[in-house]
C-alpha cells in the first residue's frame, strides 16, 4: 500500500527551475532515501512533501488524499518533521522540548496532559538514547546530542510518516547507527514510513529499502540499493570515482570513492626492488615500500585487504592453540609488526628452506614465496573418507608478490592458478596422501597470498593461458618443487 504518491511535480524558485517532473511513490512502513550532490533539489522536495512549502505544479497524495486538503495540526498528527536546521528552545530541557511534540494531540482551550501523553515523551526520548539528560537545558548538549533531542520531539507525535533532512547531522558513528537501528525497527513493527535524506551514500544503501536520486532537480535513478549503487550511475551524478563493493555482512552494496592521485609508477620495473627480505630466528619477513592490495587466507590479513608486511612464522611441531589467531595477533605486536597492515602465516617448517622464483616481463613481473611441508599431505577428491585430521605437521605456504593491476576477478583467478601449479608439482614429486594413499594436492592447513602493487599496467585475467597466469603458474610450480625436495632433503638428514 502506498502512503505518498508524488506525480509530475516541479517548483522553481523566481526564474530559476529547481524540481523537474519528479515522480515516485513510497509503501508503507518503508524507509525511502533520496540522494543527490548540492543543489540538486532534495531539500526543497522535503519541503513540499512537509507542506512547508506550497505546491505549484503536479500533485502530492497522502492514503489518496491531497496532500492540501490536510489542515496544519491534522498534518502535524500525521507527518513529523526534522529539518537539516532547527532554531534552539534554549532555557527548555530535554524533556520539555520533546514534549512540544506533543501539541498536535492537544484540543481545547485548556489542553490536560495525559498518560498516553507521558509515555510518548518517555519513550521517544529512550529511543534516541537520552533518557540520563532527560532534564538537562539543550544548550548544553552537543551538536549531535541536539539533533537527537529534535529528532526525539519528532517521534513523540507518534506519527505515521517521518521526514528527516539530514538525520544523522551533526552525530559520531555511534549514534548515528544507533538512531539509525532504531529507525528501521520502528519502520517494520510499527509500519513507520520514513522519507530521508542523506549525503553518506554507504548509509543510505545499508538503511535504506529505496532510494531516489537527483540532479538538477530531475529524477535520475529510483530503485533499490542494489539496483542504483553502480558506478556508472554515481560518476555521472556526483562527478566521482567509485568502485562497487560487498557488505562483509548484509545483502547491500558499498560504494569506495577512487582518488584520481596515486603513487608514482617505478619505471623500472623491478619488482623486488620495492620489498627487504628480513629472515629472523623464527619467521622470514617481507616488507614492501607501500601498501599492496591482497587477497588471501593468512590466518591473520584474510580475505582483501592491504598489506606492508608479509610474515611466514615457523613455530614448533607440537603448537597447540585454541585462538591461533589471537595468538598470532600477540606475536606480531610483540615483534613489532603492524597488525592492520600484516599478512600472517604459520609454517612447522623451516622457513630458512623459503624458496623464491622471480620473472620479469615487460608489462609486469612476479615473485613467489613458498615454504612447504607435506606431513599432512591431503587427497582433496578423497578427505571425505576421512573421520578426523591428521596431527602431523605440514603447510605449504605460498605468496605471490606481483608488479601491476589485477581486477577482483584476476585476484581470484590467480589464485586458482597458483593453486593448479602446487597441485602440479605435488604431483611430479609424487606425494601421496598417507591415509588414502592416491596423490595429494596439499595439505590440510595450507595458505596463500596474492599481492599486487595495483600500479601500472591492468590484467583482467590471470588464469592459466594469460601472460600473468603463465608467470604465476611456473613460479609457483618451480618453487614448490623446490621448497618440497629442500623439506625432504632436512628430513633425511635428521
Amino acid at each position: 500500500m502506498n502512503v505518498l504518491e508524488v506525480n509530475h511535480v516541479s517548483y522553481h524558485y523566481h526564474r530559476k527551475q529547481v524540481l523537474h517532473d519528479v515522480t515516485f511513490t513510497v509503501a508503507k512502513g518503508e524507509v525511502f532515501g533520496i540522494l543527490g550532490p548540492n543543489g540538486s533539489g532534495k531539500t526543497t522536495l522535503l519541503k513540499l512533501l512537509s507542506k512547508e512549502l506550497l505546491l505549484q505544479n503536479g500533485s502530492i497524495t497522502v492514503n489518496g488524499r491531497p496532500l492540501r486538503s490536510f489542515s496544519q495540526k491534522e498534518w502535524a498528527r500525521f507527518a513529523a518533521v526534522l529539518p537539516q536546521t532547527v532554531d534552539a528552545a534554549f532555557g527548555y530541557t530535554v524533556k520539555e522540548t520533546v514534549e512540544l511534540g506533543r501539541y498536535a494531540h492537544q484540543s481545547g482551550l485548556f489542553p490536560t496532559w495525559t498518560e498516553e501523553d507521558e509515555q510518548a515523551v518517555k519513550t521517544a526520548i529512550e529511543e534516541v538514547g537520552l533518557m540520563e539528560k532527560a532534564e538537562e537545558g539543550i544548550d548544553r548538549l552537543s551538536g549531535g546530542e541536539r539533533q537527537r533531542v529534535y529528532l526525539a520531539r519528532a517521534l513523540a507525535q507518534q506519527p505515521q510518516l517521518l521526514l528527516l533532512d539530514e538525520p544523522t547531522n551533526h552525530m559520531d558513528i555511534t549514534q548515528q547507527m544507533k538512531l539509525l537501528d532504531q529507525l528501521v525497527r520502528s519502520a517494520k513493527e510499527k509500519a513507520l514510513t520514513v522519507i530521508a535524506i542523506f549525503h553518506d551514500i554507504n548509509i543510505a544503501s545499508l538503511y535504506c529499502d529505496r532510494l531516489l536520486m537527483l540532479k538538477n532537480g530531475e529524477v535520475v535513478a529510483l530503485g533499490t540499493p542494489e539496483e542504483l549503487m553502480e558506478p556508472e550511475i554515481f560518476r555521472s551524478v556526483f562527478h566521482a570515482s567509485v568502485s562497487r563493493q560487498a557488505h562483509p555482512t548484509v545483502s547491500k552494496p558499498l560504494m569506495a570513492f577512487l582518488r584520481e592521485w596515486k603513487f608514482p609508477i617505478l619505471q623500472h620495473n623491478e619488482l623486488r626492488e620495492r620489498f627487504a627480505w628480513t629472515m629472523l630466528e623464527d619467521c622470514v619477513v617481507v616488507t614492501a615500500t607501500e601498501p599492496l592490495k591482497v587477497l588471501s587466507s593468512a590466518l591473520v590479513g584474510s580475505g582483501f585487504q592491504w598489506a606492508t608486511h608479509f610474515v611466514n612464522r615457523q613455530v614448533s611441531k607440537d603448537y597447540d592453540c585454541e585462538d591461533a589467531e589471537t595468538e598470532m595477533k600477540h606475536y606480531l605486536r610483540r615483534r613489532g609488526f603492524p597488525v592492520q597492515k600484516t599478512i600472517g602465516m604459520m609454517t612447522a617448517v623451516s622457513v630458512e628452506d623459503a624458496v623464491c622464483m622471480y620473472e620479469k616481463h615487460d608489462a609486469f613481473s612476479v615473485w613467489t614465496v613458498v615454504t612447504a611441508g607435506v606431513g599432512n599431505a591431503v587427497d582433496a577428491a578423497q578427505a571425505w573418507k576421512r573421520e578426523e585430521l591428521s596431527q602431523k605437521v605440514g603447510t605449504i605456504n605460498i605468496m605471490v608478490f606481483i608488479d601491476g593491476t589485477l581486477t577482483d576477478a584476476a585476484y581470484v583467478q590467480a589464485l586458482m592458478t597458483a593453486t593448479e601449479a602446487k597441485t602440479k608439482a605435488l604431483y611430479d614429486e609424487k606425494i601421496v596422501d598417507p591415509e588414502t594413499s592416491t596423490y595429494a594436492t596439499g595439505t590440510s592447513t595450507d595458505c596463500i597470498a596474492i599481492a599486487a602493487t595495483q600500479t601500472g599496467a591492468t590484467f583482467p585475467y590471470a588464469g592459466t593461458i594469460t601472460p600473468i597466469g603463465k608467470a604465476i603458474g611456473r613460479t609457483v610450480y618451480e618453487a614448490t618443487k623446490e621448497a618440497l625436495r629442500r623439506y625432504k632433503q632436512r628430513r633425511e638428514s635428521l
